[in-house]
């Protein structure tokens, strides 16, 4: 670009030579001058250019994080069986939650720009050591049932493609996983896997989903909010995973976490919001493949091979294979995303800080892990089930969580210039309101029922 510059610089001074040859030796060493200072300005405007780029693609990693971490196996199990069973009647659901996450995500991002110390600190000087405590608990019991569900997923990603049984996989792999923990600058590791998880499974989804030529009428159709017969199950385990409360309160420690690593970057709140329309996206593609292929076939998902065959009509005969290594690639990360929450925020609830180098948080995350895995092998049900079932059963715990975080939000002497405006808080006692009824709901069918 700069070459092309001086070339063009060089031809518009010899046009000018040509035309007035009396002037040439006077105004040749300003030309020269012209044409240093225009590379110079230009230079610079494209190294400013690049920095802003990267700052920018730097402060979204918090966002891309927590979506990667909430976008796990659970989620494509989830979107594949709604496609599956209800074609694209269950669009609006991802609509809601992504909406309700985005506000929460802001709030996060909010709390961690204002906020000096971790959220769980702030709530243990203003509410008491009980209080983060039990919220720190929470936040471990929830991570454990989403890290039972991660561990299925990289059991059946390997055992189908291999036949054979999913629990040395489930080991192993959960050890690998403990042992990334002691490898230095571990958030940088975590960020760049989460990414490019995230960039490889959107790609082939979206690629799949235009490939599919799904119904464009249907897709319309599936935004205005229905609930057809036997759906609320789904939905209420769709909810739980998609509107994230605890990947939302995490949001906080990653957005203090990379304020560490570039003291100088301006987080502002839009780039939480874009991982989680990267994450209502990918829901969303997930859903309408399924629905334009599964759906359309009368195929029912009730192991993974059948959710891959969404992908045929971009992978042929080798989306089984393709399919099973992104149902890999979204546990795996998942697997140290959820562990990582888990552990780092049971360890601040009790005071002992959420450092990712501190060797309690880590143990714990390991703890976390360990957990998962033993409810993962021992569990009867089918995998699938179980991966459903782990995602609503957290709907117990997470308005708990959110009431806490809502609170912080809406301190002024807190949160300062950062204080939840109206329409935000208006919107986050909506979410927490949801929340509650699904929780009640849910709690009615699998005990009074």
């Amino acid at each position: 670009m700069s070459r092309f510059l001086i070339t063009c610089l060089q031809q518009q001074s010899s046009s000018a030579t040509l035309a007035h040859p009396e002037r040439h030796g006077k105004t040749n060493a300003t030309q020269k001058i012209g044409i240093i200072n225009y590379i110079v300005v230009f230079s610079g405007y494209v190294t400013d250019l690049n920095m802003s780029i990267r700052k920018w693609l730097v402060a979204l990693g918090p966002g891309i994080v927590t979506a990667a971490i909430v976008f796990g196996p659970s989620k494509i199990t989830i979107t594949s069986k709604m496609g599956a069973m209800y074609g694209y009647d269950l669009l609006w659901v991802v609509v809601v939650a992504i909406f309700f996450m985005i506000v929460f995500t802001n709030i996060a991002s909010r709390i961690g720009v204002a906020t000096r110390q971790s959220l769980l600190s702030t709530i243990r000087e203003k509410y008491g050591k009980w209080v983060s405590g039990l919220i720190g608990i929470g936040i471990f019991m929830v991570a454990a049932s989403f890290q039972a569900g991660n561990s299925v997923g990289i059991g059946i990603s390997i055992a189908e493609a291999r036949g054979t049984s999913s629990v040395p996989w489930i080991i192993l792999f959960n050890v690998i996983g403990i042992a990334l923990l002691f490898f230095r600058d571990f958030y940088k590791i975590l960020e760049r896997l989460m990414i490019t998880i995230v960039g490889l499974m959107l790609f082939a989804f979206l690629t799949t989903m235009f490939l599919a030529l799904p119904d464009i009428s249907g897709i319309l159709a599936g935004f205005v909010p229905t609930a057809p017969t036997g759906s609320i199950g789904l939905v209420i385990a769709f909810f739980a995973s998609c509107f994230s409360i605890v990947g939302a309160f995490y949001q906080t420690y990653l957005v203090q976490e990379r304020k560490k690593i570039s003291p100088g970057l301006n987080l502002d709140n839009n780039k939480g919001v874009t991982g989680m329309i990267i994450l209502g996206l990918m829901s969303a593609v997930v859903m309408i493949c399924a629905a334009a292929v599964l759906h359309q076939q009368q195929i029912p998902v009730n192991k993974a091979s059948d959710m891959a065959k969404a992908l045929e009509p971009l992978f042929g005969s080798y989306a089984s294979q393709l399919f099973l290594i992104g149902l890999f690639g979204a546990s795996f990360s998942s697997l140290i995303g959820n562990a990582t929450i888990g552990g780092s925020l049971l360890s601040d609830g009790f005071g002992y800080g959420s450092r990712l180098d501190s060797k309690v948080v880590k143990w714990l995350i390991a703890f976390v892990m360990v957990t998962g895995s033993v409810i993962a092998i021992g569990f009867e049900k089918p995998p699938l089930e179980m991966i459903v079932f782990a995602q609503s059963v957290t709907i117990f715990l997470v308005p708990f969580i959110g009431v806490a975080m809502y609170a912080i939000s809406c301190n002024k002497t807190l949160m300062g210039n950062y204080v939840s405006p109206p329409f935000i808080r208006i919107v986050g006692f909506v979410g927490l309101l949801i929340l509650i009824m699904l929780a009640v709901y849910n709690f009615n069918e699998l005990f009074l029922t």
